[in-house]
Order: structure tokens, then C-alpha cells, then sequence
């Protein structure tokens, strides 16, 4: 099974944040859940009323034999606006910011680095947090997988939808086929 890694980040809704890094080859295992807040075992309707201050997040388990956390950040930074704070398109709020949770110092590292390299595609300063990873909390079984089991939805079809077509221009080389 290669070599598997971790890596948790959220920018937006975590069905969006999903749906882009799970058409990544190299991904195992992606989970849509919260991170950073400062209640144990939140629900989906305590995190939307940014009161428990975590983010939507996904953990990624993938294989950085295929994928190096270097490619899956860059993916991360470029298919969100890492230049919004607490917001990605109609979604407001402190659950939605721009994060990302290293799990590690070289984790850290690779990511500054992302943020310097990616920083002259925004006219706005990338404002991504970056925190140490503490803990994660699953989501509700319906969020799992979402774009893929609801494609017929109004949000997929509105807000997804164009994130995995940019996704396909972009990093064609990089999806899984």
C-alpha cells in the first residue's frame, strides 16, 4: 500500500474540498469532519452556527509514493480562495475558513513553501491559517462522499460542479482516470 501519509486542511465546505483532492491519484482515504474547535464531538448543526469554532476540514490518508503533500497543497490552495477570510463563495462563517493542520514540521514547511509559490496567482494576500493538527472529528455518515452520492443536487451542480471542471484543466496529469 505504499507509503501513507496524512494530511488534514479545509477551505469552504468540506463536500467541495472533498469532491476536488478525492479525483487526486495517490488519495486512499478521504473523511469530511471538523478540526480546530474547542468542543469535543461536534455536530454538523453545533459547527454551523460557528459557535464551537471549528472548521470544515477533510483527512486525507494518500500514498506519497504517487502524490507528495507538496502537489496535494498546491491542488488544496489553487481549487479554494485561500484570500478570503471565513468565507468561500455564499458560505460565510469561521467554519469555513482556509485552513490547514500540519501534522508535522515538515508538513509545516511544505506548506509555507506552497504559500510563497502560490501567492503571485492572487492579487489578495493568501490569509490560510496554519495551526498543528490536535484532533478530528468524523462528520455525519451523509457528508461522506457527498458530491458523488448527490450529483443531482443544486449545490453540486452550482457551487461543485465548476471546482471539478477546473480541477480537470488544471491537474489532469494528477486524476485519477
Amino acid at each position: 500500500m505504499g507509503n501513507l501519509s496524512t494530511a488534514t486542511f479545509g477551505g469552504g465546505c468540506f463536500w467541495c474540498v472533498e469532491a476536488v483532492i478525492q479525483r487526486l491519484k495517490g488519495v486512499e482515504i478521504i473523511k469530511s469532519g471538523y478540526s480546530d474547535g474547542f468542543i469535543k464531538n461536534p455536530a454538523y448543526r453545533e459547527v454551523c452556527t460557528g459557535r464551537t469554532g471549528h472548521a470544515e476540514v477533510i483527512q486525507v490518508t494518500f500514498d506519497s509514493d504517487i502524490i507528495s503533500y507538496h502537489d496535494l497543497l498546491t491542488v488544496f490552495m489553487t481549487s479554494h480562495d485561500p484570500t478570503t477570510l471565513n468565507r468561500q463563495g455564499g458560505d460565510s462563517g469561521t467554519q469555513y475558513r482556509s485552513i490547514i493542520l500540519y501534522h508535522d514540521e515538515a508538513q509545516k514547511e511544505i506548506a509555507e513553501k506552497v504559500f510563497e509559490e502560490v501567492q503571485p496567482v492572487y492579487a489578495d494576500q493568501i490569509v490560510t491559517q496554519l495551526k498543528p493538527f490536535e484532533v478530528f472529528y468524523e462528520a455525519e455518515d451523509y457528508h461522506q462522499n457527498y458530491y458523488n452520492n448527490n450529483q443531482e443536487a443544486g449545490y453540486c451542480q452550482f457551487v461543485i460542479d465548476p471546482k471539478v471542471q477546473k480541477l480537470k484543466k488544471m491537474y489532469a496529469d494528477k486524476l485519477i482516470s
